[in-house]
């Protein structure tokens, strides 16, 4: 099923497909994976409440009716996520195939625990605190989120032994980073509020009830590339010189000291 900008009906409801105002957790038999955006979409019934059986067309339609993203985006994201199966041209992956570490899953999760130390796909409090503990106002800013992912990273590899973070893996992060201002936030100035970033991660549920409503203009691969950058500038420990011609100095006495060494 393909899509662009889907209209909503006077109560806000998507065409078809999930509801912002049904939830349910997973139960039992239900599958779950590491990515809180994911289960919430399920749990929305977006996607397969089960969490199985998940298309490019279930993705389509749910990226597009939940949150406003264009088909290209969404396509993407399905095509990112078949890896997961491993079954040889595989249509469709599971949200337990999600969970397979060092595939998409990785090592300095937000809100997830590493591998190393037990599960890494569900919701860790105490994990989450740390990364809440960087999140200073109640507007975050790409700097403040770019603080915690950049203290995870910190802690994982100070703590965990078989720590792995490659350059792929922090072209996934950035997006992930991204991924609330984008889908609550502003664009444009990097921001987003923080109660309800904090109620995504901690019931894995659409804030509607805290009066958010999917974004009205439609999200596209360009906007998510911007938005990752964001953060990315905002990861540089760097600060602008103003120290002037006196460090320059400095830098060129130090390339001195150096050479004569």
């Amino acid at each position: 099923m393909a899509f662009g900008f889907v209209a909503a009906t006077p109560l806000d409801l998507p065409a078809s497909g999930g509801s912002f105002y049904t939830w349910a957790p997973g139960g039992p038999d239900d599958f779950r994976g590491p990515c809180p955006m994911m289960n919430t979409l399920a749990n929305h019934g977006f996607i397969p409440h089960d969490g199985r059986n998940i298309t490019r067309e279930a993705i389509i339609s749910a990226m597009g009716n939940a949150l406003n993203f264009d088909s290209a985006l969404a396509t993407i994201m399905f095509d990112q996520a078949i890896i997961a199966n491993p079954e040889p041209n595989a249509t469709f992956f599971t949200l337990d195939q999600l969970n397979v570490h060092n595939l998409l899953e990785h090592d300095a999760s937000l809100s997830r625990t590493d591998a190393f130390f037990g599960n890494n796909h569900v919701f860790n409090a105490t994990v989450f605190a740390e990364t809440k503990s960087y999140w200073t106002d109640p507007l975050l800013s790409a700097a403040m989120l770019a603080n915690s992912k950049l203290a995870r990273q910190i802690t994982s590899r100070a703590f965990n032994p078989t720590y792995r973070f490659t350059t792929t893996t922090e072209a996934f992060s950035l997006g992930e980073v991204a991924a609330p201002i984008i889908a609550f936030g502003d664009l444009e100035l990097g921001t987003v509020q923080r109660n309800l970033v904090e109620f995504l991660f901690e019931n894995e549920r659409l804030p509607v009830e805290l009066g958010w409503s999917r974004k009205t203009e439609l999200i596209t691969v360009e906007k998510i590339l911007r938005v990752s950058e964001l953060i990315r500038n905002a990861t540089s420990l760097f600060t602008p010189s103003t120290a002037g011609s006196a460090e320059r100095r400095w830098a060129t006495r130090d390339l001195h000291a150096a050479l004569r060494g």
